[in-house]
Parts: structure tokens; C-alpha cells; sequence
């Protein structure tokens, strides 16, 4: 049983909007800036005189045997499509680059995702800078021609990429027009996170 399987088999329910834009303010002290493990990892790094991260923290509370084996398959994958395209550039700057870091697009610390779709070639020093801070939409709508990532992913793991995609991103949209509403939704997601859980946005200065 997986989560695919219950969507298709139990469909979906609906909720009263007051209900769901009191969910919206309240998910923040559950999962945004003011939660209490955001705060905890605040204190961890004042602690210990900044020579810890909030990102270092989190992602060591978070870390788990099933997750680690997940990225490491995803960066196997990875590394064996993109060393048969013989360049690849930075998802966020536009670069060409030599040796990469997987950058998690919405970040682990905020979303414990490692689909395909979330994992994205990054410039070590850009990954670094964004650590755990959230894609400005705009900076998505630039970079939108780098998520051609996304089309090669899909043509070397086809059912995988379309499972994840269409769970995490595309919910009830028909798979056909599957690039622009994945990427829309993606813009949608960081603006709630920005917005309404209170993380910090983050930009590149544009190629």
C-alpha cells in the first residue's frame, strides 16, 4: 500500500473554505517557520555559536535508512542520464557546470521529498546559498526552460517520474499537459510556503 494506491482507491473529500483557511494559518506552527523543530534547530545553532546550520539540523533530526537509500538511488540515476548528455548547467543560474550537487527544489527540511522531479542539478556554491530557503516563483518562471530535466527524467524512468509528479504536483490534472501544470503548481506551492508559512524566499541574479 502506498500513497498512489490510496488516492485511487479511497478519492478524495472535500472541506468547508473558513475550515481550510484556518488549517492554511495554523500549518505554520506544524510545519513553517514557527513550528517547533524550526525553533529548536534556531536555538541548536545559536547554541553552538553558529558553527551549526538550520539546514545541517534539520536535515540530521530528518534523516532516516529509507530516505538515505532513496537519494542515493535518485543520485545514481542521475548521474548516469546526465553523464550520457555531456553538459549540464545549473537549474538556477543557467551555468554550465562540472561537478553538481542535487539541489531538493522545495527543500527536504520543509518537505521530506526526494522524487525525481524534486532533485534538480545545482552549482555546489548556489546549492549552499539556497540551503533551506524556498525558489522565488518568478525565479521558476526564468528558469522554466531548465526544467527540461524534468522532460529527460521522464523519458528514462517513465513510471516512476509520472507516479511521483502526479501525486506530489499535478493532483487531479490530466497527465497529458503534465510540464506546464507540474510547473504551475510548483510556482503555487513556493508562494504558500513563502506566504503563508513564513520560509524565506530565495533569487539568483538572472543569466
Amino acid at each position: 500500500m502506498d500513497l498512489e494506491y490510496l488516492i485511487l482507491e479511497f478519492g478524495s473529500f472535500s472541506i468547508p473554505r473558513d475550515y481550510y483557511e484556518a488549517f492554511k494559518v495554523l500549518g505554520s506552527f506544524i510545519g513553517g517557520q514557527d513550528a517547533i523543530l524550526f525553533k529548536w534547530a534556531e536555538f541548536s545553532v545559536t547554541a553552538s555559536g553558529k558553527e551549526l546550520s538550520v539546514n545541517r539540523v534539520l536535515n540530521e533530526v530528518l534523516k532516516s535508512p529509507i530516505t538515505a537509500r532513496h537519494i542515493a538511488e535518485s543520485k545514481k540515476l542521475y548521474q548516469d542520464i546526465l553523464n550520457t548528455q555531456g553538459q549540464v548547467y545549473c537549474v538556477w543560474t543557467g551555468k554550465r557546470i562540472e561537478r553538481y550537487a542535487l539541489d531538493h527544489v522545495i527543500p527536504f527540511s520543509v518537505w521530506k521529498n526526494n522524487d525525481l522531479w524534486n532533485l534538480l542539478p545545482a552549482a555546489r556554491n548556489v546549492n549552499a546559498a539556497k540551503s533551506d530557503k524556498i525558489p522565488a516563483p518568478e525565479l521558476i518562471e526564468r528558469q522554466r526552460d531548465r526544467l527540461e530535466y524534468w522532460e529527460i527524467l521522464h523519458k528514462h524512468q517513465q513510471q516512476r517520474f509520472k507516479k511521483e509528479i502526479q501525486i506530489a504536483l499535478l493532483g487531479n490534472h490530466a497527465f497529458d499537459t503534465w510540464k506546464e501544470q507540474g510547473i504551475m503548481q510548483l510556482q503555487n506551492s513556493c508562494s504558500y510556503l513563502i506566504d503563508t508559512r513564513g520560509f524565506e524566499a530565495w533569487d539568483v541574479t538572472p543569466y
